[in-house]
């Protein structure tokens, strides 16, 4: 990172009097950092900065955990004596244990050492184990035909390329913010710390609410789309409502897991489960038509043009077609389509809870170009494969879509387990997103590492899994589900809310003046700031050269323009929950499976 150091001499940079620069000492005081509240509002982004850089000198001298091919194709565990060094036994100071944060007195008590130490011991994922978890999230496949499909093949490849890189442009911003506020004083734990230390208080409470709905009501999704698979493979004998409670059942069981470093190896399961179930599917659709009863259920034809899938007199349907531009008269339905392709890039938002469990996080790019790389791949070489062989007819979820029963449940169990994994991923981040946020802040309670910390997590799984299930449940129309989570949450947190901390990140960064000793001293507690609020954003934005100024423009363009895509994919999604509700539609409370054509 090209960030300028901040001076550390300060203290005697205060101006003199009459001097029209004279210094405006912030309200933050010589507090030791384990000392602050959770989220103290008087702490400058001086401060952060000041301690990030500090952090991140440290860990350029830390070895970068060695990644090979043998343990990014079978997951293989280092070693013990390999992986020592980066658990909590390397940083033997102490545990911190619910009296040391009890009052904060108390806390005034750890000393610096125990303080950074209690934070260098919670980071120990590698940037491997944070590849596995970045492609865990690979739902994104089954929806690639169904979204070529009403987009067209000419916008559709060009779209998906367009999002998927945009995805990995937002992921590279995190991590540049993530990198210049965290520290093992001032640990960045949540996506919501990048608003709170770039924006203030606001920006964090909109971040928290947005991804805590978010992941809510993803873990929701997928028990929804889940439980519709195991009534498919009961060949609809289990009454329905049953069928995503037993998926519930097992999340509780999985999301037990605590730590995404031992969530990492489970995570390299999901993948390979993904690839199989991807690699039956294409040698079904080569060898069978699409399964066509089911198609006016989510398939493309039934969001752009129903009468392409509608059979004649005779039971006959009409044949395969393809469009290479986008299908006539079907913009709600090509734009339903496009927010699948969100849908499947959606996995920024948990980048700042795998690098605030890393050892280096320097080397978090690495891992998220690998696997957007990987991703972007696997979504257009599927996507284009099941938009030929199955044209119109391509289905929500694509494994769904082939006919031959057999191979259809074979499909439907493998991709359980592995939605299972990701859903106890989506749980696990959401509940320590309301931990640190809720719990944490507004209750005192003590932070997750500790005994009563565990405890109070392992108690809230069921009541999230229970939660995400009763919302989910209730929407009947499982499509238009999707594009309302896609326009009002994924959308924003991966495309909007990016840019959006880049800049005031960039803004703050910019607006010092290294020159007249600006700055953060940790022997005094005051920043130095010279000007008042409005002057000092005013030169920030202006300030960089040439090249950083347009950048910042860059910024504020893809912030505006991700927030208009957001308002027309909502015009999209609730037109189609209008249109769907036109018909009598069941929910997931009842016996009988939205699936079964005869019941």
């Amino acid at each position: 990172m090209d960030e300028k150091a901040i001076p550390t001499d300060t203290a005697g940079s205060t101006g003199s009097p009459g001097s029209p620069r004279s210094p405006d000492l912030s309200l933050s005081t010589h507090i030791k950092p384990q000392g602050r509240k959770p989220y103290d509002p008087t702490i400058t982004f001086e401060e952060y900065f000041y301690y990030a850089q500090r952090t991140r000198q440290e860990e350029m001298a830390l070895e970068s955990p060695v990644v090979n091919w043998r343990e990014i194709m079978i997951g293989k565990k280092k070693k013990e004596h390999d992986a020592g060094s980066e658990g909590p036994a390397a940083h033997p100071a102490l545990q911190l244990t619910e009296e040391n944060f009890a009052t904060s007195a108390n806390r005034l008590e750890i000393s610096d050492g125990e303080w950074s130490n209690a934070s260098r011991a919670f980071r120990t994922a590698s940037w491997g184990a944070c590849f596995y978890l970045i492609t865990t999230d690979i739902l994104g496949p089954y929806g690639v035909g169904f979204s070529l499909g009403t987009l067209g093949w000419g916008p559709g490849v060009a779209l998906y390329t367009v999002f998927g890189f945009m995805a990995g442009y937002s992921g590279y911003l995190i991590w540049r913010v993530f990198c210049g506020i965290d520290s093992y004083e001032f640990p960045a734990k949540n996506y919501g710390d990048l608003g709170f230390r770039t924006w203030g208080t606001a920006a964090r409470w909109v971040t928290n609410i947005f991804q805590a709905l978010a992941l809510l009501l993803l873990t929701g999704q997928v028990t929804i789309q889940f439980g519709e698979n195991i009534s498919q493979v009961s060949k609809f004998r289990l009454c329905y409502a049953v069928c995503p409670v037993l998926f519930v059942c097992a999340g509780f069981v999985l999301t037990q897991i605590r730590t995404l470093k031992s969530y990492g190896w489970v995570a390299n399961l999901a993948v390979w489960l993904n690839l199989l179930v991807i690699f039956i599917t294409m040698g079904v659709m080569a060898n069978s038509p699409p399964n066509f009863p089911i198609s006016k259920l989510g398939s493309a034809g039934s969001a752009v043009d129903l009468t392409t899938v509608t059979p004649d007199a005779a039971g006959n349907y009409p044949p395969i077609r393809h469009y290479g531009g986008l299908p006539p008269n079907g913009l709600v339905g090509s734009i339903n389509g496009l927010l699948s392709g969100v849908l499947a890039y959606a996995g920024a938002q948990l980048f700042v809870e795998f690098l605030a469990e890393m050892r280096r996080p320097l080397d978090f790019l690495k891992a998220m170009w690998g696997a957007q790389f990987f991703l972007y791949s696997v979504y257009l070489i599927y996507g284009c494969y099941v938009y030929h062989f199955q044209g119109q007819y391509s289905f929500n979820p694509s494994y769904q879509g082939i006919s031959p029963y057999n191979w259809q449940t074979a499909a439907n169990m493998i991709s359980l387990l592995g939605a299972l994994i990701a859903a106890g991923l989506y749980g696990n981040i959401g509940i320590k997103v309301f931990y640190n946020n809720i719990l944490l802040d507004l209750f005192s309670a003590p932070p997750l590492n500790t005994k009563t910390g565990k405890i109070i997590y392992a108690s809230m799984v069921p009541v999230w899994w229970s939660i995400a299930f009763v919302i989910a449940a209730a929407i009947p129309d499982y499509f238009g589900f999707v594009s309302v989570i896609s326009a009002s949450t994924l959308l924003n947190l991966t495309y909007t809310m990016p840019p959006f901390f880049a800049l005031g990140f960039d803004i703050q960064k910019n607006a010092l003046l290294g020159d007249q000793s600006e700055g953060f001293n940790p022997a005094t507690g005051p920043a130095v700031r010279y000007e008042s609020t409005t002057k000092r954003w005013i030169r920030g934005f202006l300030s960089g050269g040439a090249f950083q100024v347009a950048i910042n423009v860059w910024h504020v363009i893809y912030f505006l323009a991700s927030l208009s895509m957001s308002g027309l994919g909502m015009y999209a999604a609730i037109q189609g929950l209008i249109n769907a509700f036109k018909d009598n539609q069941l929910n997931s409370f009842s016996c009988q499976s939205p699936l079964n054509l005869n019941g």
